[in-house]
């Protein structure tokens, strides 16, 4: 433990800062180095780890009750590409006119996106009714 006018007069003498690292432990802990190259390279760093952080977005893919299978498909494979881009998809099945009365054949649907989709992604929302869209939420495994 070093006097605080000692440790700032190494500090003058060798031709740097006296920074002060941890303030809350007893006793502070401080460094001798120079605070502009200090600065800097904590900068760098944190912009080193903003760059390497992936923003995980969320992807819609809208279908309707009656689909085609070919339609189904290709649907599938945009998916399946989400995925493995590391995005988050939401399905999203709209029902129009008298398909409302056709629920079951909705959520069949979405069982079975969630069953093929099973080994590549988890659910993160189950299939529920919003107004007359059904919405399931789907994340990538990893």
């Amino acid at each position: 433990m070093i006097a605080i006018q000692d440790a700032l007069a190494q500090a003058a003498e060798a031709g740097l800062d006296l920074v002060e690292i941890s303030p809350n432990s007893q006793p502070p802990v401080c460094k001798i180095l120079d605070y502009g190259r200090y600065k800097f390279a904590s900068q760098k760093k944190a912009a080193e780890a903003r760059k390497k952080q992936k923003i995980v977005e969320i992807k819609e893919i809208k279908m309707r009750p009656n689909i085609d299978t070919h339609d189904y498909e290709v649907k599938m494979k945009a998916m399946e590409r989400f995925f493995e881009e590391g995005d988050k998809v939401k399905v999203t099945l709209r029902f129009r006119g008298r398909e409302m009365a056709h629920q079951d054949l909705g959520y069949k649907l979405l069982m079975k996106v969630k069953e093929e989709t099973g080994e590549i992604a988890k659910v993160e929302a189950e299939p529920r009714l919003e107004g007359r869209q059904m919405v399931m939420l789907l994340s990538p495994r990893g």
